[in-house]
């Protein structure tokens, strides 16, 4: 049995790889020409969130959001759509008279409870040192029961 192998290389590639030889090239040419696009892209998963069960059996919910205050910060629950929306609002965004360019990002994301298995309106809520931590206890009912075996 014989097999071949051909090599195509593209006229217009100058760096032979796996994925051609243009695609850092267009990556980077796409960066800098349309770059209002690519933050976008780049923040689309802002804010960074972490979600876990705690050892109690409560749902947690943690938010990284440095630079915000306690006042720049929402927390909606609508129990009849079973869901906990987290927003941030700032009115100063970019201070214009600073030579520093950090901006913080108004953003909105909902979370919404399917299994109805959360009970929202006991939802508890800290902010301390950039960290937003929302606690959320499991409703009584659905809570895991021993049964002892007579």
């Amino acid at each position: 049995m014989t097999s071949a192998l051909t090599t195509f290389h593209h006229p217009n590639s100058r760096i032979p790889s796996l994925l051609g030889g243009r695609v850092f090239d267009d990556f980077f040419d796409n960066f800098f020409s349309d770059l209002p696009a690519q933050i976008q892209r780049s923040t689309q998963g802002y804010p960074v969130a972490d979600i876990y069960k705690s050892d109690e059996g409560e749902t947690m919910m943690e938010f990284a959001l440095a630079g915000f205050s306690k006042d720049d910060l929402s927390i909606s629950i609508q129990p009849e759509k079973r869901s906990i929306t987290v927003s941030a609002s700032t009115e100063d965004a970019i201070d214009e008279n600073s030579s520093r360019r950090i901006a913080r990002r108004n953003f909105s994301k909902t979370y919404v409870n399917y299994d109805s298995n959360l009970d929202l309106a006991k939802a508890e809520a800290n902010f301390e040192n950039g960290l937003l931590t929302v606690r959320v206890p499991a409703r009584v009912e659905v809570k895991p029961v021993e049964i002892k075996i007579q």
